[in-house]
């Protein structure tokens, strides 16, 4: 065995070891993984692109990002149970293969319905390689180790979705759209051979496939599929009024009673739910269903209103948003150092503070706000993220037995997924129904102070009429399109301050998790 022989020739003992095999593996891993999630925000830039390359609806293209969604949030927690009857090898090496081959498909669609399928299996597929490196982190690696993989992984997890719409706005701007897919093939040729070659950390129970419970299946896929279409689908179909959002509601409670009844009545359920009783991980599943509102949401919010506000095309939104990317990229080793000195929970309560003061000061935007006024907020946000993110998984995962990682990482990473889901379906609502609200309010302070308008409309009123039109009425179009503007500005300000309650909230929520045993730093105490 690799660790004896380093034990014998005086390197750190067994049970301190990582044997260089095992390293290489893991880093393959985090590569699957980082395509997998990268791959859920590559398209968000480029979608018009796409829409235009398969000449397909506004709303049919909307489905190039669902579809990848819905999937992957089946498999999520599917694959706890996959990795367990095939083992990791055979599962890692299966999922990053479909991955690759169903990047290719994608690129290669000459219709929208064919890259929805395309994008659905690649979701469901690439779905089985995110909890895998969780659970791998937490089982081949010794509790000393720690400093050094739950950053990468936790960096990996957030950084991703992050840098997505910025990648994937370069890459159709200086090629095409198909790039957005095709960049995944050298890379995942080369997960596929690594899996394969390198990983050998468990050994299949086979006999899971025969008690593979298939009503299990259905409920959930009923229950988490309706849940994505209904969250992403809601906004847009003004929910309830809509007979889908009625249907697909109906299904996934259906599907939810199912799915709960399986999982906590059978023996060997597909997915184990007994996790949960664990405080820590519980809390943590919570942490993490909370990130998933900030990462996604404000991954989201910022590009809509550059986009919206400021009239800057995707490569103008990739370029601003790339500051949050650089910070969590610095603050990684920060946050692992720090893991060895701080109570992981002082260090979330920073964490959650830093992230709060981000969208507070966000709470105070304008119209005029572009890089420079968005470069603190995005300092905060990328920094907090990895100093919440860090504690939260070794909390979360580290206080478990090793019998239950590989699915206690499944729901783990799939709290993220839903708080992604369920924030972005709440920011949208807001940003409608407050953008209503604060038109109203305007309307009201018009006639309120009339004399004001009026000057207002009668100056615009002699600036158009250079143009021979009817200049009144360009001038009242004027002053309702800025008005248009500004509610929206104000309901931008008021999602920011509904993000900075949630997270000043968590910093109190932090203190019911326990904290672990104390472990010795990496390189025994040195920390590298």
């Amino acid at each position: 065995m690799a660790e004896a022989t380093m034990s014998a020739a005086g390197a750190p003992p067994a049970s301190d070891a990582m044997p260089i095999r095992r390293v290489f593996a893991f880093i393959a891993m985090v590569f699957g993984m980082f395509m997998a999630i990268l791959d859920i925000q590559i398209v968000s830039a480029s979608l018009a692109e796409i829409q235009a390359g398969l000449s397909a609806s506004s709303d049919e293209v909307a489905w190039v990002q669902t579809a990848y969604l819905i999937a992957e949030v089946i498999m999520i927690p599917l694959s706890g149970y996959l990795s367990r009857a095939l083992s990791t090898r055979v599962f890692f090496t299966m999922a990053a293969a479909g991955f690759t081959v169903a990047s290719v498909l994608c690129a290669t669609s000459s219709s929208i319905n064919e890259m929805i399928l395309w994008r659905a299996v690649q979701g469901f597929i690439g779905g089985g390689m995110i909890p895998g490196v969780f659970a791998a982190a937490f089982t081949i690696f010794p509790a000393s180790k720690r400093p050094i993989v739950s950053p990468l992984i936790g960096l990996v997890a957030t950084l991703a979705p992050t840098i997505g719409p910025t990648v994937g706005g370069y890459l159709s701007n200086a090629f095409s759209w198909h790039w957005l897919f095709l960049v995944n093939v050298v890379p995942g040729i080369g997960v596929t051979i690594a899996a394969w070659m390198l990983i050998d950390f468990d050994q299949p129970q086979r006999g899971l496939l025969k008690r593979f419970d298939w009503l299990g299946l259905a409920g959930m896929a009923a229950f988490l599929g309706s849940m994505e279409y209904v969250l992403e689908e809601g906004t847009r179909l003004d929910w309830f009024q809509a007979e889908e959002i009625v249907f697909f509601t109906g299904l996934m409670l259906a599907g939810a009673v199912l799915f709960f009844w399986r999982a906590l009545t059978r023996d060997d359920p597909l997915v184990d739910l007994t996790a949960f009783r664990n405080r820590n991980f519980a809390f943590g599943s919570l942490f993490s269903f909370c990130l998933g509102i900030g990462l996604y949401g404000l991954t989201y919010l910022y590009p809509v209103y550059l986009g919206r506000i400021r009239g800057y095309d995707a490569l103008m939104i990739g370029e601003t948003m790339f500051v949050t990317g650089l910070c969590m990229f610095f603050t990684a080793p920060v946050a692992g150092r720090l893991s060895t000195r701080l109570d992981p929970r002082v260090m979330m309560m920073i964490g959650f503070g830093g992230f709060a003061l981000g969208t507070y000061i966000a709470s105070f935007i304008t119209k005029d706000w572009d890089f420079h006024e968005l470069l603190i907020p995005q300092i905060l946000r990328g920094c907090s993220l990895m100093l919440c993110m860090v504690p939260i998984n070794n909390l979360a995962l580290g206080t478990l037995p090793p019998m239950q990682l590989k699915n206690a990482s499944g729901l783990y990473n799939l709290t993220r997924n839903l708080g992604g889901a369920v924030g972005l379906a709440v920011i949208n609502t807001m940003l409608n129904t407050r953008t209503d609200l604060h038109i109203g309010r305007l309307h009201e302070a018009v006639a309120a102070g009339r004399q004001v308008a009026e000057e207002r409309i009668a100056a615009m009123t002699e600036l158009f009429s250079n143009y021979g039109a009817d200049a009144q009425a360009m001038a009242l179009a004027q002053i309702n399109s800025m008005a248009k503007r500004e509610a929206l500005v104000l309901a931008f300000s008021d999602v920011f301050l509904a993000l900075t309650v949630i997270f000043a909230s968590l910093i109190a929520l932090s203190l019911f998790m326990s904290k672990p045993p104390k472990v010795a730093p990496a390189g025994g105490g040195g920390g590298h």
